[in-house]
């Protein structure tokens, strides 16, 4: 018979598991110093439990030393562009096309280099970089002359801070975008190591085409028996219900739509026993929702202007029965503005300002699920309907009208 000692014991260390859970789900890369230390200390203690885990339901692999621990995260669907890498600390400005290849270049010159760095130093070894012929058959060049070239290098170092990868000695990077001086980092090579999350080397890979080439760096065995196949389909749709925060049956393949009909209490049940997300199933899909509002990188409702635009334009999609066009929603935001502007910053109410909260709110809704882009127009995906107002509110089948607190990590 369970003792009361024993039953908060277990009690306990169930807490402690599922907190070390939604740590790494969160920050996949946790350090031994910092802001997330005593996360990486759970992570530690019950590193054991958690790679067995993530093994057996994701197929992502977790290193723990005693420095860092980084879960491996391979994304279930590879080609979803709605959560770009974004300047840490420096607003909403998602990384460019230039940026990321200014990430690639300045990891390869970190990885070749000392302990310590100037950024002046780096930017040189980038822009030798860069002049391989290859790379400036693409259309990619780098001087690092102009401005808004140091300011995109910048704002990757930015990055690289966040993530541990550099740590500041001296200087600030504000000096060196303006001319004015340079920055020295400490290079921290224990994590720059673990940054790369593939199941292959990328100079390995030559197909051509990037979804193929996304597809090679991540590829599994060869799938030559039944036992494989389901193993692979479900580490595929645990990582969407862990990453994505609506899983739409028409998005599936028959084989898993069908797999997720006959596993879908268990992938469920293994997955709310770890990190407390409860499963919200419908007609359309379903969805693991968070009732403590913390695994998500985007909310909805947000306070603030954009946060109140985008929910007044999901009512409107929602209602709209069709595809709006953009056009069509700037309208819109014009006429919220003379309803609700009293209630904004200065800066939305200024005239073209528009064009911007539309990106932006059409951003998140896309980001979470709730719409669907193509270029002539916005459409509204069926857990949008909880947003409606009015007589357009819900309708079975469909997602009940609560709102949707899940997107889990980066």
């Amino acid at each position: 018979m369970t003792t009361p000692l024993a039953e908060v014991l277990d009690g306990q260390h169930a807490a402690d598991l599922r907190k070390a859970a939604r740590a790494l789900l969160k920050h996949p890369l946790l350090l031994a110093r910092g802001r997330y230390a005593d996360e990486f200390r759970l992570v530690r203690r019950h590193a054991p439990e958690l790679r067995e885990w993530f093994d057996r339901n994701t197929g992502w692999s977790l290193q723990v030393d005693a420095e860092t621990a980084r879960l491996r995260k391979i994304p279930g669907v590879l080609t979803d562009p709605t959560h770009p890498a974004r300047e840490a600390s420096r607003g909403t400005a998602p990384f460019t096309r230039r940026r990321y290849v200014l990430l690639c270049l300045a990891l390869a010159a970190l990885e070749r280099g000392e302990a310590q760095i100037a950024l002046g130093r780096l930017a040189d070894q980038i822009v030798l970089d860069a002049a391989d012929p290859r790379l400036a058959a693409t259309g990619i060049e780098f001087a690092l002359e102009r401005r808004d070239e140091r300011l995109d290098l910048a704002a990757v170092v930015r990055l690289l801070l966040d993530l541990g990868v550099l740590r500041r000695v001296a200087g600030e990077e504000e000096a060196y975008v303006s001319g004015a001086g340079d920055v020295l980092y400490d290079v921290e090579r224990r994590v720059l190591a673990g940054l790369l999350a593939s199941r292959r080397g990328p100079s390995t890979v030559h197909v051509e085409t990037l979804d193929d080439r996304l597809a090679e760096l991540v590829a599994e065995t060869a799938l030559d028996s039944d036992e494989l196949r389901f193993r692979a389909m479900r580490h595929s749709l645990t990582r969407r219900l862990l990453d994505d925060p609506v899983l739409y049956y028409d998005d599936l393949t028959d084989a898993e739509l069908g797999y997720l009909t006959r596993q879908r209490g268990f992938l469920t049940a293994r997955i709310t026993e770890l990190t407390g997300l409860v499963a919200e199933v419908r007609a359309e899909g379903m969805a693991m929702v968070d009732p403590d509002d913390d695994l998500t990188d985007v909310r909805m409702p947000e306070q603030g202007t954009h946060g109140h635009v985008t929910l007044l334009l999901a009512e409107h999609l929602a209602g709209a029965g069709r595809p709006v066009t953009l056009d069509e929603l700037a309208l819109r935001v014009r006429e919220l503005a003379a309803q609700h502007g009293s209630f904004w910053s200065k800066s939305a109410r200024e005239p073209g300002m528009e064009t911007e909260l539309v990106e932006q709110a059409v951003a998140r809704l896309t980001a979470l699920g709730l719409a669907s882009r193509t270029p002539d127009a916005i459409a509204a995906r069926p857990a949008l309907a909880r947003y409606a107002v009015g007589e357009t509110v819900i309708r079975e089948p469909g997602f009940a009208p609560m709102p949707p607190q899940r997107k889990a990590t980066s």
